[in-house]
Protein backbone atom coordinates (compact mmCIF):
# COMPACT_ATOMS: atom_id res chain seq x y z
CA UNK A 1 0.00 0.00 0.00
CA UNK A 2 2.94 2.49 0.91
CA UNK A 3 4.18 1.84 -2.62
CA UNK A 4 1.37 2.31 -4.12
CA UNK A 5 0.46 5.60 -2.27
CA UNK A 6 4.10 6.79 -3.32
CA UNK A 7 3.59 5.81 -6.60
CA UNK A 8 0.45 8.26 -6.74
CA UNK A 9 2.27 10.80 -4.86
CA UNK A 10 4.92 10.73 -7.41
CA UNK A 11 2.83 10.66 -10.63
CA UNK A 12 0.36 13.37 -9.19
CA UNK A 13 3.98 15.65 -7.35
CA UNK A 14 1.94 19.06 -9.44
CA UNK A 15 -0.69 18.98 -7.34
CA UNK A 16 1.03 18.83 -3.80
CA UNK A 17 3.14 21.38 -5.00
CA UNK A 18 0.17 23.59 -6.12
CA UNK A 19 -0.90 22.73 -2.62
CA UNK A 20 1.84 24.20 -0.47
CA UNK A 21 1.64 27.19 -3.06
CA UNK A 22 -2.06 27.51 -2.47
CA UNK A 23 -1.96 27.19 1.39
CA UNK A 24 1.29 29.76 1.67
CA UNK A 25 -0.94 32.07 -0.05
CA UNK A 26 -3.95 31.59 1.98
CA UNK A 27 -2.33 32.11 4.83
CA UNK A 28 -0.81 35.46 3.67
CA UNK A 29 -4.57 36.20 3.09
CA UNK A 30 -5.62 35.37 6.50
CA UNK A 31 -2.93 37.37 7.81
CA UNK A 32 -3.31 40.00 6.06
CA UNK A 33 -6.97 40.08 6.81
CA UNK A 34 -6.93 40.03 10.71
CA UNK A 35 -4.49 43.22 10.63
CA UNK A 36 -6.80 44.68 8.75
CA UNK A 37 -9.76 43.37 10.27
CA UNK A 38 -11.02 47.24 11.09
CA UNK A 39 -10.56 48.73 7.62
CA UNK A 40 -12.14 48.68 4.16
CA UNK A 41 -9.19 46.23 3.11
CA UNK A 42 -10.90 43.37 5.18
CA UNK A 43 -13.25 43.02 2.60
CA UNK A 44 -10.60 42.72 -0.58
CA UNK A 45 -8.72 39.72 1.41
CA UNK A 46 -11.92 38.67 2.55
CA UNK A 47 -13.15 38.56 -1.38
CA UNK A 48 -9.51 36.95 -2.33
CA UNK A 49 -9.13 34.18 0.26
CA UNK A 50 -12.69 33.19 -1.42
CA UNK A 51 -12.09 33.49 -5.03
CA UNK A 52 -8.55 31.14 -3.64
CA UNK A 53 -10.70 28.69 -2.23
CA UNK A 54 -13.16 27.80 -5.18
CA UNK A 55 -9.71 27.79 -7.16
CA UNK A 56 -8.86 25.50 -4.65
CA UNK A 57 -12.23 23.23 -4.40
CA UNK A 58 -11.87 22.80 -8.87
CA UNK A 59 -8.47 22.15 -8.63
CA UNK A 60 -8.76 19.20 -6.65
CA UNK A 61 -11.86 18.14 -8.74
CA UNK A 62 -9.53 18.48 -11.42
CA UNK A 63 -6.70 16.09 -9.72
CA UNK A 64 -9.56 13.44 -9.21
CA UNK A 65 -10.26 13.49 -12.70
CA UNK A 66 -6.39 13.18 -13.86
CA UNK A 67 -5.96 10.40 -11.69
CA UNK A 68 -8.90 8.58 -13.34
CA UNK A 69 -8.54 9.49 -17.39
CA UNK A 70 -5.09 9.09 -17.05
CA UNK A 71 -5.61 6.00 -15.53
CA UNK A 72 -8.36 4.70 -17.61
CA UNK A 73 -6.55 5.77 -20.68
CA UNK A 74 -2.61 4.75 -20.13
CA UNK A 75 -4.53 1.96 -18.77
CA UNK A 76 -2.27 2.26 -15.16
CA UNK A 77 -4.30 -0.18 -13.58
CA UNK A 78 -4.57 -2.66 -15.58
CA UNK A 79 -0.61 -2.70 -15.39
CA UNK A 80 -0.79 -2.82 -11.21
CA UNK A 81 -3.50 -5.31 -11.23
CA UNK A 82 -0.52 -7.90 -13.38
CA UNK A 83 1.02 -7.58 -9.60
CA UNK A 84 -0.23 -9.32 -6.58
CA UNK A 85 -2.30 -5.73 -5.91
CA UNK A 86 -6.26 -5.74 -6.09
CA UNK A 87 -8.05 -3.07 -7.22
CA UNK A 88 -9.60 -1.77 -4.36
CA UNK A 89 -5.92 -1.11 -2.68
CA UNK A 90 -5.24 0.74 -6.14
CA UNK A 91 -8.36 2.87 -5.69
CA UNK A 92 -7.59 3.35 -1.79
CA UNK A 93 -4.15 4.13 -2.33
CA UNK A 94 -5.38 6.87 -4.98
CA UNK A 95 -7.79 8.35 -2.41
CA UNK A 96 -5.92 8.36 0.10
CA UNK A 97 -2.50 10.34 -2.05
CA UNK A 98 -6.07 12.54 -2.49
CA UNK A 99 -6.65 12.96 1.04
CA UNK A 100 -3.03 14.08 1.80
CA UNK A 101 -2.95 16.35 -0.74
CA UNK A 102 -6.02 18.26 0.75
CA UNK A 103 -4.48 18.03 4.36
CA UNK A 104 -1.46 19.60 2.79
CA UNK A 105 -3.24 23.14 2.01
CA UNK A 106 -5.40 22.73 4.67
CA UNK A 107 -3.44 21.89 8.00
CA UNK A 108 -0.66 24.89 7.98
CA UNK A 109 -4.33 27.28 6.99
CA UNK A 110 -5.80 25.92 10.02
CA UNK A 111 -2.95 26.33 12.56
CA UNK A 112 -2.56 29.69 11.30
CA UNK A 113 -5.86 30.70 12.18
CA UNK A 114 -5.37 29.33 15.40
CA UNK A 115 -2.58 31.57 16.34
CA UNK A 116 -3.66 34.14 14.51
CA UNK A 117 -6.74 34.01 16.59
CA UNK A 118 -4.58 34.16 19.77
CA UNK A 119 -3.08 36.91 18.97
CA UNK A 120 -5.47 39.08 17.69
CA UNK A 121 -8.74 37.90 19.11
CA UNK A 122 -9.52 37.08 23.39
CA UNK A 123 -9.19 33.38 24.45
CA UNK A 124 -13.45 32.32 23.78
CA UNK A 125 -14.61 29.24 22.91
CA UNK A 126 -16.59 30.80 20.46
CA UNK A 127 -13.28 31.90 17.97
CA UNK A 128 -12.64 28.16 18.46
CA UNK A 129 -15.87 26.69 17.83
CA UNK A 130 -16.47 28.90 14.78
CA UNK A 131 -13.09 28.31 12.72
CA UNK A 132 -13.69 24.14 13.83
CA UNK A 133 -17.02 24.98 12.11
CA UNK A 134 -15.55 26.67 8.96
CA UNK A 135 -12.46 24.23 8.16
CA UNK A 136 -14.84 21.26 8.50
CA UNK A 137 -17.12 22.51 6.08
CA UNK A 138 -14.49 23.34 3.70
CA UNK A 139 -12.42 19.82 4.35
CA UNK A 140 -15.80 18.13 3.69
CA UNK A 141 -16.60 20.18 0.49
CA UNK A 142 -13.03 19.94 -1.04
CA UNK A 143 -12.80 16.21 -0.32
CA UNK A 144 -16.86 16.25 -2.03
CA UNK A 145 -15.57 18.01 -5.09
CA UNK A 146 -12.77 15.65 -5.01
CA UNK A 147 -14.77 12.54 -5.02
CA UNK A 148 -16.73 14.12 -7.41
CA UNK A 149 -14.20 14.68 -10.05
CA UNK A 150 -12.46 10.79 -9.08
CA UNK A 151 -16.22 9.39 -10.26
CA UNK A 152 -16.12 11.63 -13.49
CA UNK A 153 -13.02 11.02 -14.53
CA UNK A 154 -13.50 7.31 -15.18
CA UNK A 155 -14.96 7.83 -18.75
CA UNK A 156 -13.85 6.80 -21.95
CA UNK A 157 -14.34 10.84 -23.13
CA UNK A 158 -12.19 13.37 -22.14
CA UNK A 159 -14.58 16.72 -22.38
CA UNK A 160 -17.25 15.38 -20.67
CA UNK A 161 -15.83 14.42 -17.29
CA UNK A 162 -14.33 17.72 -16.65
CA UNK A 163 -17.22 19.72 -17.42
CA UNK A 164 -19.75 17.35 -15.69
CA UNK A 165 -16.67 18.13 -12.11
CA UNK A 166 -17.07 21.08 -12.81
CA UNK A 167 -20.40 21.93 -13.22
CA UNK A 168 -21.51 19.84 -10.25
CA UNK A 169 -18.57 21.59 -7.76
CA UNK A 170 -19.97 24.80 -8.64
CA UNK A 171 -23.34 24.08 -7.89
CA UNK A 172 -21.81 22.85 -4.23
CA UNK A 173 -20.17 25.89 -3.21
CA UNK A 174 -23.14 27.47 -4.43
CA UNK A 175 -24.45 25.54 -1.98
CA UNK A 176 -21.89 26.13 0.57
CA UNK A 177 -22.28 29.37 0.62
CA UNK A 178 -26.15 30.06 0.95
CA UNK A 179 -26.68 27.21 3.66
CA UNK A 180 -23.73 28.40 5.84
CA UNK A 181 -21.65 25.94 7.93
CA UNK A 182 -24.36 24.38 9.79
CA UNK A 183 -24.85 20.44 10.31
CA UNK A 184 -27.12 20.40 7.17
CA UNK A 185 -24.81 21.30 4.98
CA UNK A 186 -21.98 19.19 6.42
CA UNK A 187 -24.76 16.27 6.72
CA UNK A 188 -25.43 16.83 2.91
CA UNK A 189 -21.67 16.77 1.76
CA UNK A 190 -20.82 13.61 3.52
CA UNK A 191 -23.81 11.70 1.90
CA UNK A 192 -22.24 13.37 -1.60
CA UNK A 193 -18.94 11.86 -0.36
CA UNK A 194 -20.36 8.51 0.99
CA UNK A 195 -22.33 8.32 -2.63
CA UNK A 196 -19.43 8.96 -4.81
CA UNK A 197 -16.76 7.11 -2.89
CA UNK A 198 -19.40 4.12 -3.55
CA UNK A 199 -20.32 4.83 -6.93
CA UNK A 200 -16.50 5.24 -8.32
CA UNK A 201 -15.24 1.91 -5.83
CA UNK A 202 -18.68 -0.46 -7.73
CA UNK A 203 -17.34 1.65 -11.40
CA UNK A 204 -13.62 0.67 -11.02
CA UNK A 205 -13.54 -2.79 -9.72
CA UNK A 206 -16.97 -4.08 -12.53
CA UNK A 207 -14.99 -2.61 -14.93
CA UNK A 208 -12.17 -4.51 -16.69
CA UNK A 209 -8.89 -2.66 -16.39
Amino acid sequence: MLTLIRREILDHIVYFIAAVVFSAILIALLTAAMYHFESHEFTIFAGLSIAMLVILVLGFSAMGVTQMYLDRNRRISAFLSALPVTGSRILAARIITGLLAILTVLVPVIIASIVLGSIFTPPIPIYTGYVADIFTTVFLMVLACYCLGLLTGWTANKIAPTFGALGLNLVLVFLVFVKGFGPDIKFLLVLVIVACLIRTWHKFISTPL
